[in-house]
């Protein structure tokens, strides 16, 4: 994910997060107010900057102010009540609703296909060479969750990997330290780490569990219920994005506006679109089918739910189905 994706541990983030009822249940008089949604950058979410720059939403009759922030402010934001709706995981959105901020995921904006990624050190080629060996990932994030999936997969378990805590952010100096095998990291982080560890090189990415890192935009469900019409019309405009910019033909025009709103070349910025795979809303059907595996956003958040209890981010598992609303994306 991206290098603002998150600023702190959700542990130490839920920690700091006091969120009174008054708080989640303030909903301003809506009908007189646009409907204010929190950004970051995440290339499934400054997607919505194609929409922005076009006027899209005044064109689909709805009035609609997004903000930037920093992933982890996004979220503070929400929870506090000054913004209607937040661009975030699927799994975060668990972590927001525990701590007392609930929302309802109404569509889904892509998955991580490859810039989430446990990178390696030369020599090392797969999971199975790092038996025994140091990985430093942020304990209770998306890449310790990858790299437990990816061992599970060949027989291995988190016993079996000798774990090291560190922030995302420091991921290219954990690398570069002597006893340090591998890290999990999302893009640019990622490429960093592996710019300052030459011939390093990813072993197992997000593009190996589509699926298990779902990002969503989540509505409070006051708003969600009050405003329904107005939030189907946003939803509508999300396929015109994503139509946008898969597009051969109007994808540079895209890629130009989504690169500035980063301060990138679209050059820098297109391997980063290529590592995260935008839903249409006929994707998107797909995926609020009920289901167990990652194939389903239900399977994916309980995947979710499990490890984010297990690793003490909070304690009570949620009711995931009541985070989940697939009725706007299914409006015809």
């Amino acid at each position: 994910m991206s290098a603002k994706k998150f600023g702190n541990t959700v542990k130490h983030w839920m920690a700091g997060l006091v969120v009174t009822a008054a708080a989640v249940c303030a909903v301003p008089a809506y009908a007189a107010q646009p409907l204010t949604i929190g950004y970051s950058d995440w290339p499934g979410w400054v997607a919505w900057q194609v929409a922005i720059d076009k006027g899209w939403f005044k064109e689909a009759g709805v009035a609609a102010n997004f903000e930037w922030f920093d992933y982890s402010a996004s979220m503070e934001a929400f929870a506090s009540g000054k913004i209607d709706a937040v661009t975030m995981t699927n799994g975060d959105a668990l972590v927001t609703g525990a701590g007392g901020a609930k929302s309802v995921m109404i569509l889904l904006t892509d998955y991580s296909n490859g810039n989430d990624m446990i990178v390696a050190k030369p020599g090392i080629k797969s999971l199975k060479d790092l038996k025994g060996k140091k990985v430093s990932v942020e304990i209770g994030l998306v890449e310790h969750l990858l790299l437990l999936n990816g061992l599970k997969k060949i027989g291995m378990k988190e016993s079996d990997v000798k774990l090291v805590n560190a922030k995302t952010n420091e991921m290219p100096q954990m690398l570069s330290s002597a006893d340090i095998s591998a890290v999990g990291a999302w893009q640019p982080i990622s490429g960093q780490a592996m710019a300052t560890a030459p011939g390093s090189k990813p072993i197992y990415t997000s593009a190996d569990e589509p699926g298990l890192i779902y990002d969503v935009l989540a509505v409070n469900p006051v708003s969600a219920k009050s405003r329904a019409d107005d939030w189907k019309k946003i939803v509508k405009v999300w396929d015109r994005v994503v139509k946008y910019i898969d597009d051969p033909k109007t994808q540079p025009d895209a890629l130009k506006i989504m690169s500035a709103r980063v301060g990138l070349t679209p050059e820098t910025y297109l391997p980063l679109l290529k590592g995260t795979k935008l839903l249409s809303l006929e994707a998107g059907k797909k995926v609020f089918v009920k289901g167990a595996g990652f194939n389903s956003l239900y399977g994916s958040s309980k995947t979710a739910d499990g490890f984010n209890v297990a690793n003490g981010v909070y304690k009570t598992a949620q009711d995931v189905g009541s985070y989940i609303d697939p009725s706007f994306t299914n409006a015809k």
